[in-house]
């Protein structure tokens, strides 16, 4: 699935089209999100498809002049949480051999969303986001990396503003602890040499 942004709304489009043009403004931080998520791009393109059905059925609910990302936002977590509700209850059966012969053909491959994804950020930090509790890591990311206010990351994750803040704070700070461990022994392999 190939996700598009609309090129902008017509003069005097209809308060339907200028919804769907400003919440389409927000596909690639969803993804990004959604990616972050599930951590498959089939199932974040699912996520996100399901987050913008949601949101286009409930436009009428969707107050104006309040934070439309951050309300695309907290549908996207209630249906992410939803969907591994669902998955827990439905146990899904596996193939083990065709699992292990189909991940050692495609060993070290990597598809584009994910190459994409990981060249954003410097590995080290990669690493150490990818290490974090799940709760630190959507704390951080919808606060530093989508720059959501802490109110609005409170509403997406349906937690108090002061929840957020340690969250943000202690996986903040395991971030800076995990890439000041990962750096100091880079520099002292170095300096070695």
């Amino acid at each position: 699935m190939v996700f598009r942004r609309p090129s902008g709304p017509t003069p005097g489009a209809s308060d339907a089209e200028q919804f769907a043009h400003d919440a389409l403004s927000h596909i690639d931080s969803l993804y990004g999100t959604a990616l972050r998520l599930t951590r498959r791009p089939a199932d974040a393109e699912d996520l996100v498809q399901d987050t913008y059905l949601k949101a286009f059925r409930a436009s009428h609910q969707f107050e104006r002049g309040t934070n439309l990302k951050a309300w695309l936002f907290t549908i996207l977590h209630n249906t992410f949480r939803n969907m591994r509700r669902h998955d827990g209850r439905s146990p899904i059966e596996v193939d083990s051999e065709t699992v292990e012969r189909v991940a050692s053909d495609i060993e070290g491959a990597q598809s584009p969303e994910q190459i994409l994804a990981r060249a954003t950020l410097d590995a080290d930090l990669q690493a150490a986001l990818d290490a974090l509790p799940e709760a630190f890591r959507q704390a951080v990311w919808l606060r530093d990396v989508e720059e959501l206010s802490y109110a609005d990351v409170a509403r997406v994750l349906e937690i108090p503003i002061g929840t957020v803040m340690s969250r943000i704070s202690r996986g903040r700070r395991a971030l800076f602890e995990a890439l000041r461990g990962t750096r100091g022994t880079a520099e002292r392999r170095v300096a070695s040499r």
